[in-house]
């Protein structure tokens, strides 16, 4: 199968447009076209959550529900935001729009000699800008098994346009509902034996002459929901020598079971809480990885990693997401010398509906 206008491939050759693929779509298109190691996976674009809401005709209702909402009766917000996810989750999706989206998974799973799970990750086009942090606020699904979860987890992605959290955020940051649309990224899940985030400053204080890297075991998105504490590393962006390091307690880990057909949580053993999760390779592998998105898109950012347990050493670390680093990156560089020490994990921005804003 092809990309087209309503279904694009990573890989599809066609140029990334923030309107059509969102924040993140655009961001794993452009990153698949420089050479950099993502997961295979393709868009649901724009186009076709647009159709859909065409079709269901409840775009002017969904205007009048948001309409003179204050955003501190989280009460009200609640109610209306559940009466506007229910309203999308109802409606059929047209067959030609589905047809498509089962097809273009079908074509992805034919890269593999078996089947094999999938991340559905919301990619609004309103998220990951330069001036604004929107990480969380719509739903991500992990390790999803077949084309019905993948279709109907889409949907919910399509309704989490409008979380309670999404629409107190564009209320109190004056960001219009009109025009808003919602792309989704259905991705090749990979099987990580450790993931974490990268910065390519120090978020403590904006020092740009610095990398932190947070890394666990597992999936990450314990990390991101506070449920463990990571290893919380700071690198020279030069020389790449370690400034500092903090092991965290790292106490359980989110792995791959067969038998639940999904993610488990595990507790992680003494010994392994009790050493770095990278090693003195892997850590610089992905510092490296993080300088190389930084000099791609010219700016500080914050990127997701992944070491994948089914790839050989050296071909296994992968790029899950990169984003303009929001809090410091606007301002100038810091010309005072950072501070030596780092007390505490940073926990950056995965797109998960458990996160804090920072991803």
């Amino acid at each position: 199968m092809q990309s087209n206008d309503h279904v694009q491939f990573f890989d599809g050759g066609i140029e990334p447009k923030l309107e059509n693929l969102g924040g993140k779509g655009a961001s794993l298109v452009t990153m698949t076209s420089a050479g950099m190691p993502v997961p295979p996976g393709f868009v649901v674009t724009t186009a076709q959550f647009d159709a859909f809401m065409g079709e269901a005709g409840i775009t002017a209702k969904i205007h009048e529900l948001l309409a003179g909402l204050d955003p501190e009766d989280t009460r009200q917000v609640d109610q209306v935001s559940a009466a506007i996810r229910e309203d999308i989750c109802s409606r059929p999706v047209p067959e030609e729009l589905r047809s498509m989206t089962i097809a273009a998974y079908e074509s992805l799973m034919g890269r593999f000699d078996a089947p094999v799970p999938v991340a559905v990750r919301s990619s609004a086009t309103a998220e990951d800008l330069p001036d604004a942090s929107f990480a969380g606020q719509q739903d991500t699904y992990l390790w999803l098994d077949g084309v019905k979860a993948v279709t109907d987890h889409i949907r919910q992605c399509w309704a989490s346009l409008y979380t309670s959290r999404a629409i107190i955020y564009r209320l109190k940051n004056s960001i219009p509902n009109e025009g808003l649309s919602m792309a989704v990224v259905v991705q090749k899940m990979v099987n990580s034996k450790v993931s974490g985030v990268a910065i390519t400053m120090d978020p403590t204080n904006g020092d740009r002459s610095k990398i932190t890297i947070d890394s666990s075991y597992g999936v990450g998105e314990m990390v991101v929901s506070g449920q463990v504490t990571p290893d919380n590393i700071v690198l020279d962006k030069v020389t790449l020598a370690v400034v500092s390091e903090h092991l965290g307690d790292k106490h359980a880990e989110l792995v791959p079971d067969a038998g639940a057909k999904g993610l488990v949580e595990r507790e992680v053993d003494d010994e392994r809480r009790a050493r770095r999760s990278l090693t003195d390779a892997e850590l610089t592998a992905v510092a490296q990885m993080a300088k190389r998105a930084e000099k791609h898109y010219k700016c500080p950012q914050d990127i997701e990693w992944a070491l994948d347990a089914d790839l050989p050493d050296g071909e296994n670390l992968l790029l899950l997401q990169s984003r303009p680093e929001t809090v410091h990156s606007s301002k100038p560089a810091p010309v005072t010398a950072p501070q030596p020490v780092i007390t505490g994990g940073y926990f950056s921005g995965l797109s998960t509906p458990a996160l804090k804003p920072t991803a």
